[in-house]
């Protein structure tokens, strides 16, 4: 995702920072350098060196920092980039115990009548077209028990600044933390 604009804003303490999918507010508690009154953002905008996946700012005493959007979707707890964080940290966990496993990959994938490469796929933790459940399928076969648990998050909502409606707040609460208990890596 690209960052078209980004703006300071010293009332808030946030950076604004637009996309095509909307406006995400960024505090400036969660960079480094910190902007404060008594040393304020000088320049600021998208970094076209990081392809404008990025933006950089320069504070009055010369520090400067960068953010990627990554880091601005996870502040706001994005559905997709969440969705993403959740199949990287399952593949990571399943490439940990295909690893320790004691049968060779292809003995795994005849067992689970799929291919090599595809249990390859499955641990590539930068393949986000894979799906939930053929993980949960390969961690189980390895020894795991995949535990998901849910709770609501601090703000209850998509953004950091919209306050929920009642569609929002009947909505399931997204999934926080999914851990291998025969591994504990999560």
């Amino acid at each position: 995702m690209k960052i078209e604009t980004v703006t300071a804003n010293g009332r808030k303490r946030a950076f604004e920072v637009e996309t095509a999918k909307g406006t995400f507010p960024f505090p400036y508690a969660n960079v480094d350098p910190t902007p404060s009154g008594k040393d304020p953002v000088i320049s600021l905008g998208p970094d076209h060196e990081l392809g404008n996946e990025a933006f950089t700012y320069q504070l009055q005493s010369g520090k400067e920092g960068s953010v990627h959007i990554d880091s601005v979707l996870e502040i706001n707890r994005d559905p997709a980039l969440m969705a993403d964080l959740l199949l990287y940290k399952l593949s990571l966990a399943a490439k940990q115990q295909l690893a320790r496993h004691a049968e060779p990959v292809r003995v795994v994938a005849t067992n689970l009548e799929t291919s090599p490469a595809q249990i390859y796929r499955l641990v590539d933790p930068t393949n986000y077209t894979k799906s939930f459940s053929q993980l949960v399928r390969l961690l189980n076969y390895l020894g795991c028990d995949v535990d998901v648990s849910i709770s609501r998050t601090e703000h209850g909502h998509r953004r950091g600044v919209a306050s929920p409606t009642a569609a929002s707040a009947s909505r399931k609460a997204p999934v926080r933390h999914v851990a291998p208990t025969a591994s504990g890596v999560l």
